[in-house]
């Protein structure tokens, strides 16, 4: 199924921010908004995954799109490649 999974980044304006674009729908109920990795642990099933990604300090899930907030030491590289296998693991 993951060669149906198409994602997409981009820079944003927020300091250290990612959005990144799929063509699911990551939240079923509505927009997520998580201000700390804390958060994350108790949120959605896919924040809870998320949240073992290094680097990811504040998520939103919205319908089809991440915004993250990201350690600057990491790179962003790196991280789109570690959330894009996470967001593959969680839906195959």
């Amino acid at each position: 199924m993951s060669e149906y999974i198409e994602i997409e980044s981009e820079s944003i304006e927020e300091p250290a921010g990612i959005l990144i674009h799929t063509n699911l729908i990551l939240a079923a109920d509505g927009k997520e908004t998580y201000p700390s990795v804390t958060a994350m642990e108790d949120g959605s099933p896919l924040a809870q995954m998320l949240s073992t990604v290094a680097g990811i300090q504040t998520l939103v899930i919205d319908s089809g799109n991440l915004i993250v907030t990201a350690d600057r030491d990491i790179p962003q590289h790196i991280l789109i490649a570690d959330i894009s296998d996470v967001i593959k693991e969680f839906f195959l």
